[in-house]
């Protein structure tokens, strides 16, 4: 990958840690098809209440009532809107879900025993995905892996910035206190990849439709099909 030793791992989500399937075909339709009764419930629990107020001031609409705002969610969902008050109120339906038992967050095979010898390495390793931090500790909190939240440092989510600007891998280096060029970050999106690179970042593009252990290079970043793959390419920190 590089000669460059590398102190610190920014691992996305979807895609890279946990298949797209559960996030698009297990979370969006729970948290859907939950959505009205949820709000309907608990409307006056403070943090509901935030989330929802929120949603109308950002949507430029402060008298909407509450099935005006429901519906408002729902078409953000449909839009697949990035809009933080959708994302937590997406992380309070799913918290009820895990808690319940009824959703296990699921990570593919490579990445806990990866994660646990990177950080027996000395590497220090975070999270940056589009879904809340909340809900971020909620897929590891309660994975099919077992509850793998010790092993992260940090999360990140795009509170810090869009995951395509360049400038939210700064803004993640200066939070961390590594220098960008110690980061590593790792993502199934080429657009995220190009961002992290151009902020000084290391950057290797995962694509879990390769061999486990395929390792190609494409344009400027490395494209590796397991977490394995990373690891056998990764030049450690001293």
């Amino acid at each position: 990958m590089t000669d460059k030793a590398v102190k610190a791992v920014v691992t996305d989500i979807e895609g890279t840690t946990t298949p797209i399937e559960f996030v698009h075909e297990v979370l969006f339709p729970y948290a859907r098809e939950r959505m009205a009764a949820f709000c309907n419930a608990n409307a006056a629990v403070p943090e509901v209440a935030k989330a929802l107020a929120d949603a109308r001031e950002l949507a430029g609409d402060p008298a909407l009532d509450l099935d005006g705002t429901v519906a408002l969610l729902l078409q953000w969902m449909a839009e697949d809107r990035k809009a933080g008050p959708l994302k937590s109120l997406q992380g309070l339906i799913w918290r009820e879900g895990y808690e319940g038992g009824v959703l296990k967050g699921q990570v593919y095979e490579d990445v806990p025993g990866e994660l646990r010898r990177w950080r027996e390495r000395g590497l220090s390793l975070f999270v940056y995905s589009s879904g809340s931090v909340a809900a971020q500790k909620l897929i590891f909190g309660y994975s099919d892996k077992g509850d793998l939240t010790s092993l992260f440092d940090g999360y990140f989510d795009t509170a810090i910035g869009a995951k395509v600007e360049a400038a939210s891998y700064g803004a993640i280096a200066g939070e961390t206190g590594f220098a960008p060029g110690d980061i590593l970050f790792l993502s199934d999106h080429g657009g995220e990849i190009a961002a992290a690179q151009g902020a000084g970042l290391q950057a290797v593009r995962l694509d879990r439709a390769l061999p486990r252990d395929a390792w190609t290079q494409e344009d400027t970043a490395p494209v590796a099909g397991s977490f394995t793959a990373v690891e056998a390419h990764l030049s450690p920190g001293r």
